[in-house]
C-alpha cells in the first residue's frame, strides 16, 4: 500500500542572489575596502560578473565605491536595515526558548538578567521541576558583585562603563563567601579570561550559580544567562558539564541576536 508523505517545501536557488550575498560576505569579512579583481579572486568568479554585481549593489546602496581608490566597501543601506531589525528585536521572546532548553539539559532553574541602575534585574526565569529548586520572580533585583549574572555582564562592559557601575556599588556582606571590592575586581579578570562566571554561595548559603554573557549584533553585552541550584548539584563532577551548557546556550542566544563568533584558543566565543 502506498504511503503518503508531506512534500518538502521547494528550495529556490537564484544564482545572482547567491553571488550578490557572497560579495557582501567577502566585503564584511575583509573589514575594509576591496577592488573588483580582489573580490573576483576571493569568489572564483570572472571580474566582469563581479563588476555587474557591484553595480547592482551600488545602485541599491548596499555597497559604496571609493572615488579615490576605486575600491568598494559596505554601504549605508545595510546599516539602515540592520538598525531597523535591531530595534525590533524582542530579547524576551528570542531568549525564552533558550532558557527553557537550558533548564531541560541541566535540570536546574535558569535565568536571564539585564543590568539596570547598577543592579541585575531578572527578566526571565524558568524553574526546574525538581523538588529542591531555587524559586525566583521576574523583576527581582540582585547585586552585581555576588551573582553570576552580574559578574558576567560587568566583566564584559567597556572599562569606563564598568568602573562607573562599580563605583556606586555597596559591597554588603550576605554570606561568609561574599566578595569585597578587591576580590571582586580580581574575579572580573578571571571571568573575562574564562568566558563564564560563578556565584559560589556569595548571595545565599547553599546556592551556586553559573552565568555567561549574551551579546547583540554589535558585540555589546546586553544580558546574561545563568542556572542556579543547590551547591551539591551545581558543583563537583557535574560543574564542568553545567558550565559548558550555560556557555553554549549563551552563545546560541547571542547568535540569534546577531552576534558573531570570534575564534580564540581553538574555540569560538561570542
Amino acid at each position: 500500500m502506498a504511503t503518503s508523505s508531506t512534500p518538502s517545501p521547494p528550495i529556490y536557488h537564484i544564482q545572482v542572489l547567491d553571488r550578490a550575498f557572497d560579495v557582501l560576505d567577502v566585503l564584511a569579512g575583509n573589514g575594509g575596502e576591496l577592488g573588483a579583481t580582489e573580490i573576483a579572486l576571493n569568489l572564483g568568479l570572472h571580474k566582469s560578473t563581479v563588476h555587474r554585481l557591484l553595480m547592482m549593489l551600488q545602485t541599491r546602496r548596499f555597497v559604496e565605491r571609493n572615488s579615490e581608490t576605486g575600491k568598494y566597501r559596505l554601504g549605508w543601506r545595510l546599516f539602515e536595515l540592520g538598525s531597523l531589525a535591531a530595534s525590533r528585536v524582542d530579547l524576551y521572546s528570542i531568549a525564552r526558548p533558550h532558557v527553557e532548553h537550558l533548564v531541560k539539559i541541566t535540570g536546574e532553574t535558569a535565568h536571564l538578567g539585564v543590568l539596570r541602575g547598577g543592579e541585575i534585574i531578572s527578566l526571565l526565569n524558568v524553574e526546574t521541576h525538581r523538588s529542591v529548586r531555587t524559586p525566583s520572580s521576574v523583576g527581582r533585583r540582585t547585586p552585581i558583585f555576588c551573582t553570576s549574572l552580574g559578574k558576567a555582564i560587568v566583566a564584559n562592559l567597556p572599562g569606563a562603563v564598568a568602573a562607573e557601575v562599580i563605583r556606586n556599588v555597596d559591597f554588603r556582606v550576605f554570606t561568609r563567601h561574599t566578595l569585597n571590592l578587591s576580590s571582586f575586581m580580581a574575579e572580573l579578570d578571571k571571568v573575562r579570561e574564562q568566558g563564564y562566571a560563578l556565584d559560589n554561595e556569595e548571595l545565599e548559603e547553599g546556592l551556586r550559580c553559573v552565568g555567561a554573557p549574551v551579546r547583540n549584533h554589535l558585540g555589546e553585552v546586553v544580558a546574561a544567562i545563568s542556572i542556579a541550584g543547590p551547591s551539591y548539584r551545581v558543583g563537583g563532577e557535574y560543574l564542568s558539564g553545567l558550565i559548558r551548557s550555560v556557555v553554549t546556550t549563551a552563545g546560541q542566544l547571542s547568535a540569534d541576536l546577531g552576534a558573531r563568533a570570534v575564534r580564540s584558543g581553538g574555540s569560538e566565543r561570542y
